[in-house]
């Protein structure tokens, strides 16, 4: 069987997914889907890190590319709230994991009928220790 990166972390932020689009449905913005996801990350008491700048991972990364969250120092989520997932969007996710050198990322569209959760994973990841900044996680 193959192995699943980041199977249960992955598997808990899929769930407060759905629940946020259970709660709020489809028309609502990407902010108010990222307010309730974070309202629901603190209940669960799962670290994370809201529109977070990947300087803060390396420095030589553009000023200015943030994802929606960053859990646990490990996956970085990006939200949308558009008729469909785009090309640029996979780029822009790869884009961040490559500067981040995080292996998952996930892309979530609160649009569609149904929410399916795009699981982009880095070919080029490095294994690290990002514990400084892993250590500055809160439950904000």
């Amino acid at each position: 069987m193959p192995n699943i990166v980041e199977a249960e972390l992955s598997y808990k932020i899929g769930g407060l997914c759905f629940k946020v689009s259970k709660q709020l449905g489809r028309f609502c913005r990407e902010r108010q889907y990222a307010d309730k996801f974070e309202q629901l990350l603190k209940e669960k008491g799962i670290k994370y890190e809201r529109e977070f700048e990947i300087k803060k991972l390396n420095i030589d990364s553009p000023n200015g590319n943030k994802v929606d969250f960053l859990i646990s120092g490990k996956v970085l989520v990006d939200f949308k709230a558009k008729t469909f997932i785009t090309k640029e969007d996979y780029i822009q996710m790869q884009r961040y994991l490559k500067a981040a050198n995080l292996e998952l990322g996930l892309i979530v569209n609160f649009r569609g009928s149904f929410i399916k959760p795009k699981r982009i994973l880095n070919p080029e990841f490095v294994i690290s220790d990002h514990s400084d900044v892993n250590s500055s996680f809160s439950n904000r």
